[in-house]
Formats: structure tokens, C-alpha cells, sequence
């Protein structure tokens, strides 16, 4: 019955268990061997009680919540995905991963004959819309002269508004493929950034149903995406204070939550936890590692020795109540994750109760301790 890690029982706790098995025998037979399940509680005989140590359950004030663990991500809008409008050759690619750009820098020039056909028509369009306001200027001379028809007039009118239209169409579609001289163009950057990915090789034809040739981030928007427990997202809401720290920059920030996800990790159950950080975080990168510790709302948490927590049927959390009567009581409770020995009790208990932390396996053999 030795205990391994995680087990039932220590060997550290064999005597004073066989001693209290046989006081319990001796004086109340009746007694089983668990409590668990009894509304009249268990009483011990006097000689066991030395082996049990009780302790009031105490809160702590602004303590921060268990360590969470967490990474540096990208803010919404914070990555450009730059592709191809049309299907074309990669002709040159003028950046790699890393490099810092700005707005309008060149990035890809490709080659497309949809890229010939749409800057052909966009030359054609403009000789038909200055053909046709032409026409009408000279239309609106001749009713000036009184030697024009109004039907005439109307008609040239109906044509000019045609072939604007036709024009502005051209622009943009040229606009769309971007800049540059019969079949070649150029995709610039968007935005100023850091270039994340270049999927961009020279040769291959790109299309714009294909994955984007160049991710350009912003790294000035960055914050940290920490994964919380589904048993410890209650009371987790925007606005409360955290504190992060990123191992890999060998920084600490505060920072505070900025929302919560709606969307369950139905393999972990895990909810996603957004933090926006404070301060400068120029060193950080995206994919870094982070510690988050949230604070709780409300500031006050009641907490126990990590020993007085016993784990029934693999999944249920109980602790050992003594009564005022002197009987110790089962109860269940909810609990946080545990730090520096001790665990935060989220439900069933209330402050000041007394609650046993040291022999609590002697009460109930069946249970396995929470360590």
C-alpha cells in the first residue's frame, strides 16, 4: 500500500493507520471504515485524534490565480495575407522571411496573360470614353448653332455615360492586378511590417484560390492567448489584472484580460483566455511561451493545504469537515488549480470552517490524496 506518485496511501501513514483501524474496531464497531456518504459524520476515539490536524479555511486577499500556460500571438488584423487577383507565373520574389518592409515596398512580380487582357481593355475603354464625350461636346456646339437635334444630343449623352462607366470598370480591374506594363505586375506590401512567410517560387504559377505568397505582421500588436480550465473560467471576465512572464524574452508584464472565448477545447476543455500586455514588448515574438496568473474578481479566495484534498472515484473532490460535535463530515468541493502547496477551494466550503489537512486518508482509506 506503499504510495506512488499520485497514489492512495503513504507508507509514512501505515502505523497510525493500522493503530486508528484498530481503536475504531475496539470502540465502535459499528463504525465502517468510511465515511463518505454518512449525514451522521465519523467519530474517532479520543487516542486518534493525535494523528489528525485540523486548520481553519482562510482566504487570501488579491492572490493571483494558479499559473496558466499561454502564448504570444498576433492580434485580429495584425497579419496581411498577400495573394495573387489572377492566375500568373512567378517571375522574381524581392523579400525573404524576416525582412522588414513598408507600405507600397515591391514584394512579388508575376506574369499573367489576364494581367495583358485587362490593361488592353482598359486602353480600349479610354479611346471609347474619349471618342464619346467628343461627340457630345460637339452635339451640345450644334444645338448651340440651332443646327443640332435634341433626340441627337440625348443619344451622344447616353453613349459618353456608357463609355465612363466602361472606363471606370477598366481602372479597376487594372487597380486589382496591381501595378506595372503589358503582362507583368507587381504585388507591394500593403502595410508596414515584418514578412512572416514567403511561399512565393520563381517558375511555378500561383492562382488566387492558393494558399497567400507573402504574410506580412505587424509586430507593434501582439498580445497573449493563455488556455484556462473550463473549471476555473468562472469569474474570469475582461478587465481583470494579470501578470505574465515570458521565459523566453526572461520578461515580466502586466497586463489584463481582454476577453474570453466562447469556443470550448472539447479534448482538453480548455477555454482561450486574451490578454492585452502593457508596456514595451518590442522583444517578444509571436509563438513565444508565456506564464499568465490571472487575478480574480472579487479579490478573495479561500484556501486550504494541498493535503487536505482527497480525490473520490477518480474525479470527485472532497475535504473533511469536523463539526461542532466533534464528528468529521465529508464534503464535496470545487477546486482550483494548486501553487506553492496550497489549492484554492472555488465551492462547498465556507471561511473559518475547520477542515483536516494533515490525516485526512485515515478517514477515509478509499480516497486518493490530491498532491
Amino acid at each position: 500500500m506503499s504510495k506512488q506518485s499520485g497514489g492512495r496511501f503513504s507508507s509514512r501513514w501505515l502505523g497510525p493507520a493500522l493503530l486508528v483501524a484498530n481503536l475504531v474496531a475496539c470502540s465502535a464497531p459499528e463504525v465502517p471504515e468510511t465515511s463518505a456518504g454518512r449525514a451522521d459524520g465519523l467519530a474517532l476515539p479520543d487516542a486518534a485524534r493525535e494523528f489528525i490536524e485540523v486548520e481553519a479555511a482562510g482566504t487570501q486577499v488579491g492572490a493571483p490565480g494558479s499559473v496558466l500556460p499561454g502564448r504570444v500571438a498576433f492580434r485580429p488584423q495584425a497579419v496581411a495575407a498577400v495573394d495573387t487577383p489572377v492566375e500568373a507565373r512567378i517571375v522574381s520574389v524581392a523579400v525573404r522571411p524576416g525582412q522588414v518592409v513598408k507600405t507600397g515596398d515591391a514584394l512579388v512580380t508575376l506574369q499573367s496573360a489576364d494581367a495583358a487582357a485587362a490593361r488592353a481593355t482598359l486602353a480600349q475603354a479610354s479611346a471609347l470614353a474619349a471618342a464619346a464625350e467628343d461627340l457630345l461636346r460637339r452635339q451640345h456646339e450644334m444645338l448651340d448653332k440651332g443646327v443640332g437635334l435634341e433626340v441627337e444630343r440625348f443619344a451622344a449623352e447616353t453613349a459618353a455615360r456608357e463609355a465612363r462607366a466602361e472606363l471606370a470598370r477598366a481602372r479597376q480591374a487594372v487597380a486589382l492586378i496591381g501595378t506595372g506594363s503589358g503582362d507583368r505586375f507587381v504585388l507591394r506590401a500593403p502595410v508596414s511590417g515584418t514578412v512572416l512567410a514567403v511561399r512565393a517560387n520563381v517558375g511555378t504559377v500561383a492562382s488566387a484560390s492558393d494558399e497567400a505568397l507573402v504574410d506580412i505582421g505587424d509586430p507593434g500588436r501582439l498580445w497573449v492567448v493563455a488556455d484556462i480550465p473550463e473549471s476555473e473560467a468562472a469569474g474570469i471576465v475582461s478587465g481583470l489584472a494579470a501578470t505574465i512572464h515570458v521565459p523566453g524574452a526572461d520578461a515580466t508584464f502586466p497586463a489584463h484580460v481582454d476577453g474570453v472565448g466562447q469556443m470550448l477545447d472539447a479534448e482538453l476543455r480548455r477555454l482561450p483566455v486574451y490578454l492585452t500586455l502593457q508596456g514595451d514588448a518590442h522583444e517578444l515574438v509571436p509563438g513565444m511561451l508565456a506564464e499568465v496568473r490571472i487575478e480574480r474578481a472579487g479579490g478573495q479566495a479561500l484556501s486550504l493545504s494541498v493535503a487536505a484534498v482527497l480525490i473520490k472515484d477518480g474525479s470527485q473532490r472532497i475535504v473533511y469537515v469536523q463539526r461542532g460535535d466533534g464528528k468529521y463530515e465529508a464534503r464535496p468541493v470545487r477546486t482550483s488549480m494548486s501553487r506553492g502547496g496550497r489549492v484554492t477551494i472555488l465551492e462547498g466550503l465556507q471561511p473559518g470552517e475547520q477542515v483536516v489537512v494533515r490525516g485526512a486518508l485515515l478517514l477515509d482509506a478509499e480516497a486518493e490524496q490530491l498532491l
